[in-house]
């Protein structure tokens, strides 16, 4: 899961700086982190997966027209 950026020697340091952040956002390394602080327990785990799911089902069934 490692990020690098390949700099010039005219490149300038926000344009990497920005270019970091992306790839960072990208290879989901900040939301990695996020969830592994904490060690959760297997059912927990399974509960928050599940509620996940119900989130999504309910967000799709309200977007797609009614008929």
């Amino acid at each position: 899961m490692s990020v690098e950026i390949t700099l010039e020697e005219n490149d300038r340091l926000d344009w990497a700086l920005k270019s970091f952040k992306r790839k960072v956002q990208k290879a989901g390394v900040l939301a990695d982190l996020r969830r592994k602080r904490h060690y959760t327990k297997p059912s927990a785990a399974r509960q928050l997966k599940a509620a996940a799911a119900r989130r999504r089902k309910r967000s799709t069934r309200s977007a797609r027209p009614r008929v």
